[in-house]
């Protein structure tokens, strides 16, 4: 027995991952942090985004690495061979999708977090009662009662998911999540605009409803769902014996960021007791600005809300976010007893409701740091005049739009989003927005509205300005003439990033 004890404890003895040179490793890691702030503060010296040579790509697919090896050698592959072929959204060129910039003091608290190492799925440490603090702060930000809930995620459609859920739980009782959604759930429909996000129809379908059961309904000129007509087709499934049960709202769409009529669809829902869910995943902080809160009047009568604060809150990837109006109905849609996770009246299981019971998840990272360090160092108010500046810039960019007769705008501008085209057939614009990805210019990103294809600038980071709306219109304006044969137009684009 005593040989056998030796030799297990001769095996274990060399186990932990711990540096053997602590200064060694604490000068790479100095090192590691000063480059990534130079790669933010010179940002713009790079390009925005360049394709990935064949040769980068072939050699990051070695095999599984069975050795050990010395961290400055992973760190010179990283720097060299990722770093550099980033999808680009901390540069302020990047007006391709609804991507925040991220901040250096988001990065900080995400170095932070990681080296707590914290779970936030449960149990009575302070991490999670800074989660609990950002879940009070948006209470009170959207005026809803106490007793709401909310809970960290990695992103709108994992909270459109879980809002669905809710909802569900809602209408067919908690056995539903025991015996399953039966004939009742079967009848369910739900309702939201043509305009909305893809991933509302993907929770119906993870939820276990059918995509058949979410019912699209038309939009306005304002690209607005018609509420209308989505009176009459909730009328039309209840005398046909189907069971509304839910509306998603828009609060800035994904093409052009309209919002929703949220008074006369809260109204509606109250009227027909439905649950009623607002899809807020960058329009909802709006709420911020004291100058575009108005146009969220109504998402305040929510039964739940989804936000990302990676996007317009400008915290690094990922952010999620989900408010839940009545707590306890969130509870009952997620919460599960087990021996395991018992709670205590003292020690460290102390605590009754734990965010565990408030979604899927039992291993969730500490996502509200790098949230609250944002939200504690600059404030909302300076957060919300960012959100203002960047719908100002879409402005300015509308402007610049209408004035040139090459171009064409394609939808009203209402809140960060343009849409518009280079007056020539779909395959050269399609080719123009590949042109400029490519430049390193800017990286525009593209969609379809009335048929017509659509260059598509969100203007999300915090670093955009005036100067960068320019470029683009030049770059847009330079391929456009390339491709079309009218002339050329000179611009200088970014150096390409060290290979």
């Amino acid at each position: 027995m005593n040989e056998m004890i030796r030799k297990t404890q001769s095996s274990v003895r060399h186990t932990s991952l711990d540096p053997q040179d602590w200064s060694a490793f604490r000068a790479l890691a100095h090192r590691m942090l000063d480059e990534t702030i130079d790669s933010i503060a010179n940002v713009r010296a790079r390009p925005v985004w360049q394709p990935i040579p064949d040769d980068v790509r072939a050699a990051l697919k070695a095999d599984v690495p069975r050795e050990a090896s010395d961290l400055a050698e992973v760190y010179r592959e990283f720097a060299e061979r990722v770093a550099p072929y980033a999808t680009g959204n901390v540069h302020p060129g990047f007006m391709g999708w609804v991507h925040g910039g991220g901040t250096a003091v988001g990065m900080l608290a995400e170095m932070l977090a990681a080296g707590l190492n914290a779970n936030l799925g449960g149990r009575d440490h302070m991490p999670i009662e800074v989660e609990r603090q950002i879940v009070e702060w948006m209470r009170r930000l959207f005026a809803f009662p106490q007793g709401a809930s909310g809970i960290f995620v990695t992103g709108t459609s994992m909270a459109n998911l879980m809002a669905v859920l809710v909802a569900r739980t809602s209408a067919l009782g908690t056995l539903a999540r025991q015996h399953g959604i039966g004939n009742d759930g079967a009848l369910l429909t739900a309702y939201t605009s043509c305009a909305a996000h893809g991933c509302v129809s993907r929770a119906m379908d993870i939820a276990g409803l059918g995509t058949d059961a979410l019912r699209k309904i038309d939009v306005d000129a304002d690209h607005r769902i018609d509420v209308a007509a989505l009176r009459t087709r909730i009328a039309i499934d209840r005398e046909v014996g189907f069971k509304p049960f839910l509306v998603v709202a828009s609060a800035g769409t994904v093409d052009i960021g309209a919002i929703d009529d949220l008074k006369a669809i809260a109204a509606l829902c109250r009227e027909e007791g439905i649950w009623f869910h607002v899809d807020g995943a960058f329009g909802a902080l709006a709420i911020l600005s004291a100058e575009l809160a108005p146009m969220l009047g109504g998402i305040e009568l929510a039964d739940s809300i989804a936000l990302d604060f990676h996007k317009w809150g400008q915290v690094p990837y990922d952010a999620g976010f989900l408010l839940v109006r009545d707590g306890e109905q969130h509870r009952q849609a997620f919460a599960q007893p087990a021996a395991y996770l018992r709670r205590e009246a003292r020690g460290l299981a102390a605590g009754t409701v734990w965010p565990c019971d408030l979604g899927p998840d039992l291993s969730r990272g500490f996502r509200a740091l790098k949230t609250w360090f944002t939200l504690k160092t600059f404030g909302t108010d300076r957060l919300g005049a960012v959100i203002a500046r960047s719908c100002a810039l879409a402005k300015y960019l509308e402007v610049r739009v209408l004035a040139e007769p090459r171009l064409e705008l394609l939808a009203p501008v209402n809140l960060n989003i343009v849409c518009f085209r280079y007056r020539a057939n779909d395959e050269t614009n399609r080719e123009i927005v590949a042109d400029i990805q490519e430049s390193g210019i800017a990286a525009p990103s593209s969609t379809t509205l009335d048929g017509k294809f659509a260059i598509r600038a969100a203007i999300v980071n915090h670093r955009t300005d005036e100067t960068d709306i320019d470029a683009l219109v030049a770059a847009v304006l330079e391929f456009g003439a390339q491709r079309s044969g009218d002339g050329l137009i000179e611009v200088v684009a970014p150096p390409l990033a060290a290979q």
